[in-house]
């Protein structure tokens, strides 16, 4: 377990409840769609943060998804930005149920408009080809020798605009440091340790939606930091436009996981981002890829 992050006076902070984050209630509100909804995560700039929108929506999903099919890829777009003080209405199709994959369309909607839509597919376990490009990660500096973000910024907690970035359920650990104020070396490549701040009990399903919603917040630094642009930079301004992933193999997000990731292309006010997540003994468990907008003030 993550030791507790701290205020400069030593008290605990708690970290935000990650399950209830992705907790979702079914309405029984059924035609031929399944409805559930999920609850609001403020944050201080007022809109809905998309990688909560994503656990969401996959939490919602799967709970559709016949018994021993799990996710293996789903592809999603945010359409509008939602209201981070509003619960979340997410709309289930069931698509598809065939001999070996399942396909499930979910929507999440507030006042009946929809910010975001996605399509999953699920599959049970099967023998077949295996192979894959693992990790060396011991040849990586190891999380428990890397500063937290509290370590490093946690005597701005004074500061309301600082919570949102320091005060997640996650433990992001920056092996060449992160961008936060300073974006140091131009570079499009970087690698993060994370994990959950606290155990988070569940199967593979859980940890799955959680992983999504982990993986959207950094996903537009090595765009950033391919510019040298902190995300303390005066006036800018950066959106998720979508989001895929790809899941390979079992993980537990409240295991140190490492989150590679690159930004090959920016252009047209979009920058293109890839990451792979490797367990500790380096099997590739994960891949995600996202396009996001990121403006600069003129």
């Amino acid at each position: 377990m993550t030791d507790a992050a701290k205020t400069p006076h030593g008290d605990e902070i708690p970290a935000p409840n990650l399950a209830e984050m992705l907790a979702l209630a079914n309405t029984e509100a059924r035609t031929h769609y399944d409805i559930f909804t999920g609850p609001a995560m403020p944050t201080p700039h007022g809109r809905a943060f998309g990688g909560q929108v994503l656990g969401q929506a996959l939490m919602a999903a799967g709970l559709t998804a016949p018994a021993g099919r799990e996710i293996h890829s789903m592809h999603g777009y945010f359409v509008r930005p939602g209201d981070s003080h509003t619960p979340m209405t997410f709309e289930i199709a069931r698509l598809h149920d065939g001999r070996s994959f399942s396909t499930r369309r979910a929507q999440a909607y507030q006042d009946g408009q929809v910010l975001m839509s996605l399509i999953a597919s699920y599959q049970g376990r099967e023998e077949g080809l295996d192979h894959q490009d693992g990790l060396d990660t011991s040849a990586i500096t190891q999380p428990e020798d890397l500063p937290s973000v509290w370590d490093k910024y946690g005597h701005l907690t004074g500061e309301r605009r600082n919570s949102w970035v320091l005060n997640r359920p996650f433990d992001f650990r920056h092996v060449e440091g992160d961008i936060l104020v300073e974006a140091g070396e131009p570079s499009s490549r970087q690698a993060v340790w994370l994990k959950s701040r606290e155990p988070l009990e569940g199967g593979q399903a859980l940890h799955s939606a959680a992983l999504a919603f982990a993986s959207d917040y950094l996903l537009l630094e090595p765009v950033a930091r391919r510019h040298g642009i902190p995300w303390a930079t005066p006036g800018m301004s950066a959106a998720s436009l979508d989001h895929s992933m790809w899941f390979h193999r079992p993980f537990r997000v409240d295991e140190w996981l490492l989150y590679e990731l690159e930004s090959p292309t920016a252009q047209s006010g979009r920058g293109l981002a890839h990451g792979r997540f490797y367990d500790r003994s380096g099997a590739l468990v994960a891949s995600v890829s996202q396009e996001s907008m990121i403006r600069l003030p003129r």
